[in-house]
């Protein structure tokens, strides 16, 4: 196949020809050189995203060491006698010491001044108690959730964390 001869431009027609091929080259390359920068900008924005959220995920899997920031306050140590058990006549008394595990010592500041008010509650509580219901682990794990639970109400709105058992002397 033979190529056809070009006509050669009138003197008007060849620059208006030339024109907009090179207006569409400039909206390329300003299209091109738009989307360039929007690439690299959001790639420079999802990088740090992904760093914050590694690091994140990095603290999130390390334990919080309660450790550091607990406060342990103990209570005055209580001898008081238990009620007696069906048909016995002899007295039973417990000794007991305990502290109070706290968050941290803001907290100990608000709970101090009323260490009256817990102390009452876990008197009027273990007088109620007979030996047999401290008898075994499973008596004194009941005995720490209920005056756990009691403690924290006398406190509202302070709250403690746990009660420990320094000595538990049944006689």
């Amino acid at each position: 196949m033979a190529k056809k001869p070009k006509k050669a431009p009138a003197e008007g027609e060849g620059g208006e020809g030339e024109a907009p091929k090179s207006k569409k080259k400039l909206v390329v390359i300003a299209a091109a050189a738009l989307l360039a920068a929007g690439g690299g900008g959001g790639f420079f924005v999802m990088k740090k995203r992904a760093a914050a959220h590694a690091e994140a995920e990095q603290a999130a899997q390390q334990p919080v060491d309660t450790r550091k920031t607990a406060v342990f306050l103990d209570v005055r140590e209580m001898v008081l006698n238990l009620t007696p058990e069906l048909g016995q006549d002899k007295a039973r008394f417990a000794k007991l010491r305990i502290a109070l595990e706290l968050r941290d010592a803001k907290v100990e500041a608000e709970v101090k001044p009323l260490m009256p008010r817990v102390e009452d509650t876990l008197q009027v509580y273990m007088r109620e108690l007979r030996a047999t219901d401290l008898a075994g682990s499973a008596g004194l794990y009941r005995l720490r959730e209920e005056l756990l639970r009691r403690v924290n109400i006398a406190l509202h709105p302070a709250r403690v964390e746990a009660v420990l058992f320094k000595d538990v002397i049944i006689q």
